[in-house]
């Protein structure tokens, strides 16, 4: 696999460094093969990543994730990359506290312990929330087959008739991955449920950052090769399948496989050609609705002059309990309507980042608006959350949707890549194109999962197909 510079050879080119990108690069390269990835950034991560104002330490979107449990997913995967030996992971408890008019629900370590929290709240409920989290966490054999087509909020249903507590149960996941209950699908619901709530709140080192950055890391030792600042213009195919990539300086890189990290519909709308993409294809990825985008506060505080809340962990606020306003509201960018968002203090309680679903509108809107949303959010997180917040303030910006589409090249600043919608669940063209040999994608944008834990999934299963192919595994 020798070749010149402009001509260089390698088993599979990965377009993106985001966690699911990392992951499966790992894997590929610790099974032996030869691996690149291309990150169009200057760091890891993508969403799962973080920054400095000075001497303050922000996380860019991601602030924790799940399914670390001793037998979660995400601590399997993790174990195999032996990451232990490059970062120290801590969970906080709570990992999450969920605030609406009459009543503070929080979610423990133990699961015993945020069952005891939410039959406190909801008396006569203490079977059927045993029952729904058993479920949730054991569940039978084919049991989510059978959910395949519902709603989250059919399966809320299915256990529960209180619609308060449906409400409460679901309001994270509606901040989480951009739909209530009605809308969202409820495998993509179950998931979330159980990684992100009753198996959340990890956090590596003292920042999200450290975590691809340690998947750099093992990437490198594995043998990996990483070019970061380096966007991607294209990719070759030959024969009807992917054979390398063009970068954007015009590089051609030859492989024998191509893994797109990035977002679907650049992928298969920008960087084929057009000619690859078959018609019926293209006018199913038109149809196809992104996941929401959020409006995110990062804020510099001076902790003696802020009332803080247990810092580390995730605050949930609604002030109303109808999630189908709330997310028409977020629509329409209307803060006072949609009424909540969530909030963590850093660790380190120097910063505050809050975050608010959003719509995408375009440029000027958001040169327009920007600077008014961002103080009128700062009075709403005063008011709902954190008392005396304004006068604490020592640092401040945002992230619009039109920033995290600058920062990602996500179709509509999408946080969450497809909306998880019964409709757009596992579609398999999108994690491996059925009309094109050699490209597989991977990422939040397959259609498998959303967040940490989703994206760590959809890499591993990634890899896991290429092994198959390439016969390093059977």
């Amino acid at each position: 696999m020798n070749g010149s510079d402009g001509d260089r050879q390698y088993d599979v080119v990965i377009i993106g460094a985001g966690i699911g990108g990392l992951v499966c690069g790992c894997l590929l390269a610790k099974a032996g093969m030869k691996v690149l990835i291309m990150e169009q950034h200057h760091s890891a991560g993508g969403y799962c990543s973080s920054f400095k104002r000075g001497s303050i330490v922000f996380d860019s979107a991601a602030h924790c994730f799940g399914g670390y449990r001793r037998e979660g997913f995400t601590r399997r995967v993790f174990d195999e990359l032996q990451l232990e030996k490059k970062i120290a992971i801590s969970r906080f408890d709570p990992s999450d506290i969920v605030r609406t008019p009459g009543y503070t629900i929080s979610y423990r370590g133990e699961l015993k312990d945020t069952l005891r929290e939410f039959e406190s709240a909801f008396p006569g409920e203490g079977k059927n929330i045993a029952d729904f989290f058993h479920f949730l966490l054991s569940p039978e054999p084919h049991a989510f087959a059978r959910i395949r087509s519902w709603t989250f909020k059919r399966l809320l249903d299915e256990f529960f008739r209180n619609e308060h507590l449906k409400a409460v149960l679901a309001i994270p996941l509606l901040g989480n991955g951009g739909l209530p209950p009605s809308r969202m699908s409820a495998f993509i619901g179950s998931k979330m449920f159980s990684e992100f709530l009753l198996d959340g709140g990890y956090y590596p080192n003292d920042r999200m950052q450290a975590l691809p950055d340690a998947l750099i890391e093992r990437f490198r030792e594995f043998g990996g090769e990483v070019h970061f600042s380096s966007p991607i213009a294209s990719i070759t195919i030959k024969n009807g399948a992917a054979t390398g990539v063009v970068a954007g300086n015009g590089q051609a890189i030859a492989s024998r496989c191509v893994v797109s990290n990035c977002d679907a519909r650049q992928t298969f709308l920008c960087l084929l050609p057009p000619a690859a993409v078959p018609a019926v294809f293209r006018e199913h990825l038109e149809t196809m609705i992104p996941s929401s985008s959020n409006f995110i506060a990062y804020l510099g505080i001076d902790p003696q002059r802020v009332s803080i809340p247990r810092a580390g962990t995730s605050l949930w606020f609604l002030s109303h309990y109808d999630l189908d306003l709330a997310y028409k509201r977020a629509r329409e960018n209307d803060i006072d309507g949609f009424g909540g968002h969530l909030v963590r203090v850093s660790p380190d309680r120097m910063s505050v980042l809050a975050i608010i679903p959003a719509a995408f509108r375009d440029i000027r809107y958001w040169q327009e608006h920007k600077s008014r949303f961002l103080d009128r959010f700062i009075e709403r997180i005063e008011h709902d959350t954190l008392p005396g917040l304004r006068n604490g303030i020592i640092y401040k910006d945002a992230a619009s949707p039109q920033t995290l589409f600058r920062y990602t090249r996500n179709y509509q600043g999408a946080s969450y890549g497809w909306a998880g919608m019964p409709s757009q669940l596992a579609d398999p063209d999108m994690s491996k194109p059925s009309f094109l040999g050699g490209l597989y994608l991977t990422g939040h944008w397959t259609t498998l999962g959303v967040g940490v834990s989703g994206v760590v999934y959809s890499g591993w299963e990634t890899a896991r197909r290429l092994l198959k192919r390439e016969k390093y595994i059977s």
